[in-house]
């Protein structure tokens, strides 16, 4: 079934120590026949992206480590005019250092801007998936042996399939196929802070649902009177507020393309007859 990264974005904190150890391995360092010397900048064969979402203060950010996903049927390889790719029986795609003219056919080809062009040397490059360490009686590529949190994983397919089971993809739509497998990227949130104008006070315990498609997800604003509904899928949500001795607050047709943060959100204390 050949090998595959599996990548926990939930365990990801954003160190970049998977992307320097990369640079290390393959800066300025020539592993012919698997990969040429990478140049010490311009280049890097894995990065961490990282992605802010939503407007201050309601931020949230996860990281997402990018590298060539060693696609089955990856558009890089069928792109080259001068068959420079070669395919492992461990299932890693390799870029022939010593049969590419640089091109740069497959840049464009690639879904996940993960091939890069060597001025110097007049090739294209990419992640090799540290084959000639494989090769050599260690295990691991560097970018994983680096992880501290264990965000990333490698190994053969047959070893993730829980893993995987669930997981996604980047750029599905693509139809490459890719291995490179991802959990835990999280969705949408929608958030505010709920305060009584009257005392100029949070509001906390205040009940929160947010309601789409015939399910509601449920939040309580803590001790600064926020809430959160994290993890939400792509649509047009229903949200109420309420909490004792208040109005009811309700905002219709909340739509979670993006992270959507209602700000400071007054409640009008109820009238006593």
């Amino acid at each position: 079934m050949g090998k595959v990264f599996v990548i926990d974005v939930a365990k990801c904190n954003g160190c970049y120590n998977c992307q320097l150890a990369c640079k290390d391995e393959h800066a300025e360092n020539d592993w012919r026949p698997y990969a040429a010397p990478q140049p010490p900048i311009g280049q890097f064969w894995l990065r961490m992206k990282d992605y802010p979402r939503g407007t201050i203060p309601k931020v949230r950010v996860h990281y997402v480590p990018t590298l060539c996903n060693h696609c089955e049927k990856a558009p890089c390889a069928a792109a080259c005019p001068k068959n420079a790719f070669d395919r492992r029986e461990d299932g890693l795609l390799l870029l022939n250092p010593d049969r590419c003219d640089g091109c740069g056919a497959c840049i464009s080809a690639c879904p996940y801007e993960a091939v890069f062009h060597n001025k110097e040397l007049g090739i294209c490059q990419k992640c090799t998936g540290c084959a000639h360490l494989l090769d050599n009686g260690i295990h691991l590529p560097r970018c994983v042996d680096a992880c501290p949190t264990d965000a990333l994983l490698f190994g053969d397919e047959s070893e993730f399939q829980d893993f995987i089971e669930g997981a996604d993809v980047l750029k599905p739509e693509s139809g490459a196929r890719p291995r490179v497998y991802y959990r835990n990227i999280p969705g949408a949130f929608i958030a505010g802070t709920v305060y009584d104008p009257v005392s100029k006070e949070v509001v906390t315990g205040a009940k929160c649902r947010a309601t789409v498609g015939g399910k509601t997800y449920h939040a309580v604003t803590d001790d600064y009177g926020d809430f959160w509904f994290e993890d939400l899928p792509v649509g047009k949500f229903r949200v109420v507020i309420e909490a004792s001795g208040y109005e009811y607050k309700v905002f219709e047709d909340v739509r979670t393309r993006e992270c959507v943060n209602l700000e400071d959100i007054p409640l009008e204390r109820l009238t006593k007859n």
